[in-house]
């Protein structure tokens, strides 16, 4: 890795799920800087914590990866965040606790942390931008750098406001949705809603471009699922990954957008090609359903993938620094 390569700027929040067993630290911001900082790319988490355990579990996850803490703010009074998770027939429900530390970011702070870094890219998505204090603190970090802004929109039902999205989009450069977000978001702008015959794929594709010209993007992302992902380019191109491995099986879903947008965040900064980035995402999010959880506990995990990578294009220089 060279020592000039740009940060990954990761704005949101660190939290705890609780699952029935046991409790796990996640987030998706979290996550997604994990797994950066499991691959050895420089990232600065921005975050805020409680002094409490849940907090501690945080800081936790942090010496254990390795990752730069100066970004990860500690809140006096307010608890580290929690999700209460439930198993039920349908897989997973969650509920996500209000008020929680990572509501209260604080602007000057995080903005002051951005700027002792090389950002070249902010990741940030909506469920940190619940309450005022934290969306204050998203705008400082933005205005404090020209770096790219990547919006992994993860909408949670009842954690959004539709103007929180509206800005949101008009802020990103490249947006990510799975094919749920992008329906919201054609009916809530488009008035495009269910009906009995479903769009055809040239419909979807002329929404998807009108979404793009209304917000500027220069980037479309729309995760498939095991069916794997189309990206809508800013001059008109179309990228479709569809030949992706299926997982030898599947335990759950949990965190494999996120796994996602990390492999994404990472095939820039190491200057991959778009259609060898998208390769790679999909196929490491495949790869994190086969484990329990978002983050595999095994960090040996990593290099595999690093070694998987070297072997298949040994000759590209910057693209394979492990652990």
């Amino acid at each position: 890795m060279s020592a000039a390569t740009p940060t990954a700027v990761v704005f949101g929040e660190a939290l705890v799920d609780e699952f029935p067993t046991e409790q796990v630290v996640g987030g998706a911001p979290f996550n997604v800087a994990r797994h950066l900082a499991a691959f050895m790319a420089p990232a600065l988490m921005i975050s805020r914590i409680g002094r409490d355990r849940n907090g501690a579990a945080v800081r936790a996850e942090f010496e254990r990866f390795a990752m730069r803490d100066c970004g990860l703010q500690t809140d006096p009074m307010e608890e580290t965040g929690r999700v209460v998770v439930e198993r039920n027939g349908q897989g997973h429900s969650f509920h996500i606790l209000p008020r929680q530390a990572y509501d209260f970011i604080d602007p000057d702070a995080a903005a002051a942390g951005v700027a002792d870094v090389d950002a070249g890219i902010v990741y940030f998505g909506t469920l940190a931008q619940r309450e005022p204090g934290s969306r204050a603190a998203l705008q400082a970090v933005l205005a404090a750098t020209s770096a790219k802004r990547y919006l992994d929109l993860n909408l949670r039902n009842g954690q959004y406001e539709e103007g929180t999205v509206t800005r949101s989009l008009e802020a990103a450069d490249i947006v990510k949705v799975n094919e749920e977000e992008l329906q919201a978001l054609f009916q809530w702008y488009f008035q495009i809603g269910p009906s009995e015959a479903p769009l055809s794929t040239e419909e979807v594709h002329a929404a998807c471009r009108a979404l793009m010209d209304r917000f500027g993007l220069e980037t479309l992302i729309v995760t498939l699922g095991h069916r794997g992902s189309v990206v809508f380019l800013q001059d008109g191109g179309l990228i479709a990954n569809r030949d992706n491995p299926a997982p030898p099986f599947v335990i759950d879903t949990v965190g494999a957008g996120d796994a996602f947008s990390a492999i994404f965040l990472l095939g820039r900064m190491r200057g991959w090609p778009l259609e060898l980035t998208l390769a790679r995402a999909n196929e490491f999010a495949g790869a994190i359903c086969a484990v329990a959880g978002a983050v595999p506990r095994d960090l040996n995990f990593y290099d595999k993938w690093v070694t998987r990578w070297r072997e298949t294009t040994p000759a590209m220089p910057g693209a394979f620094t492990s652990r």
